[in-house]
């Protein structure tokens, strides 16, 4: 690897990161309702409890944004390093979705704390990486979700389904292993709902 790249790829990590931490959900709801997100239902900074202190429209919002910060940095990642240099086209992609994650999972600007549970910011950069695949992870949720009147369900469901689709869709082990490491980082997050869904204390969607 020339040092350029080297440069331009330590570069766009650490730009991931930033903007994978930014807290979305958190600073809508102060700029718009002047409420602390951490200080209403279960605390989390993410699009489902953005919704539920903030309304629709603030939690649609906050999705959209959130899936921003893994879509932009993986697009650049495939602008930077296309497919004519090889390895290091899937390999900065992937870099770029870990970066991006943990940014939003142990965000800086909220000293590694409260961050969210990173399951719109993988579907960004998902969506970028395998827009099919996502397209079949998204179905899952959906599918569950509205069996389940859980958000939180639809969620595991789709993170359970992204890396086999992904597997045979794309026909790639590093996306696969990308979307693995992924799915059970956010099934980890997750283990409180998975605690309330088991006792039947899951927040429904309506």
């Amino acid at each position: 690897m020339q040092e350029i790249q080297v440069l331009a790829l330590a570069g766009l990590l650490v730009f991931a990161y930033l903007l994978g931490a930014v807290p979305f959900g958190l600073i809508l709801l102060r700029w718009v309702r002047s409420i602390d997100i951490r200080q209403i239902g279960s605390g989390n900074i993410g699009a489902s409890n953005a919704r539920r202190a903030g309304g629709w429209f603030l939690g649609l919002a906050t999705l959209v944004l959130d899936g921003l910060k893994g879509a932009v940095p993986v697009w650049l990642s495939g602008l930077f390093f296309p497919e004519s240099t090889g390895m290091l086209h899937p390999l900065a992609m992937i870099a770029a979705t870990l970066s991006a994650f943990f940014g939003n999972l142990f965000p800086l600007y909220l000293k590694f704390k409260t961050g969210g549970k990173g399951v719109a910011i993988a579907a960004g950069s998902f969506a970028v990486i395998s827009p099919l695949s996502l397209f079949v992870a998204v179905g899952v949720f959906f599918l569950v979700a509205i069996l389940t009147n859980r958000v939180s369900a639809g969620s595991l469901a789709a993170a359970a389904a992204l890396p086999p689709a992904i597997s045979l869709i794309e026909q790639s082990w590093l996306f696969g292993g990308c979307a693995t490491v992924v799915a059970l980082l956010v099934f980890i997050r997750h283990r409180e709902n998975i605690r309330r869904i088991l006792d039947g204390n899951e927040p429904p969607i309506r």
